[in-house]
């Protein structure tokens, strides 16, 4: 998909660069036209031959040959990810003394019935502490600390220890997760925690023409 003359895997890729937050910003794909473009325009891919149930699957198998500590992973379709956003991810883990969170992603509120009821926004559901209770397409609230209903919707962005990561993949995928296609849900079902940083910058998943269209209008005017 074109927004505006590059990829929106292009974008993306440029928007996670220009946050500075990232010793290395790498594109893994099993697509060759992805890989291409990629590595065309000077960037960093790996190619990943073998298919998988899910991106972050996707990831643990490129990450046996990166040295690293913490991953972040940036869906593809995300050409609007933010550094303040990214900071928060990269900062829950620094702020981690005890090493006690494997795993964190992005939420934002919504209060749109219509981006509610959208089953292309996954929404998550939150503890008093901000850790996830559960993940789905159809509508579920949280209950602030001052008994408020709220609907959070879930950023495509997630983070991770490496050797966290490398055991999830060892994970076969969950009922949940192949019901709902939220890969998130397989940590949930396993028992284990995600911790959620709440942003505030708008983020747009582009699935469908109609988000396409949205997104090239607020490039536009960026």
């Amino acid at each position: 998909m074109d927004l505006c003359g590059k990829p929106v895997i292009t974008r993306t890729y440029d928007a996670a660069l220009a946050t500075n937050l990232f010793s290395s910003v790498i594109v893994v794909t099993e697509d060759y036209e992805i890989y291409d473009e990629i590595i065309s325009n000077n960037g960093n891919s790996i190619l990943i031959e073998k298919e998988y149930n899910s991106g972050t699957d996707r990831i643990a198998d490129a990450c046996c040959k990166i040295e690293t500590n913490i991953v972040i992973n940036i869906q593809g379709d995300e050409p609007f990810i933010d550094k303040q956003s990214l900071d928060k991810l990269v900062n829950i883990f620094k702020n981690d003394s005890k090493n006690e969170i494997n795993y964190a992603s992005l939420m934002k509120s919504m209060n749109n019935e219509q981006d509610i009821n959208n089953p292309n926004n996954v929404k998550v559901s939150v503890d008093n502490n901000s850790f996830a209770i559960n993940f789905s397409r159809k509508p579920i609230s949280s209950i602030t600390n001052l008994s408020e209903e709220v609907y959070y919707k879930h950023v495509g962005v997630y983070a991770y220890r490496k050797e966290w990561l490398m055991s999830f993949a060892k994970l076969s995928p969950t009922k949940l997760e192949t019901k709902e296609k939220i890969e998130a849900l397989r940590i949930i079902e396993n028992g284990f925690q995600i911790k959620m940083a709440e942003t505030l910058s708008e983020s747009i998943g582009i699935d469908t023409e109609k988000d396409l269209s949205k997104a090239i209008e607020i490039w536009r005017n960026k």
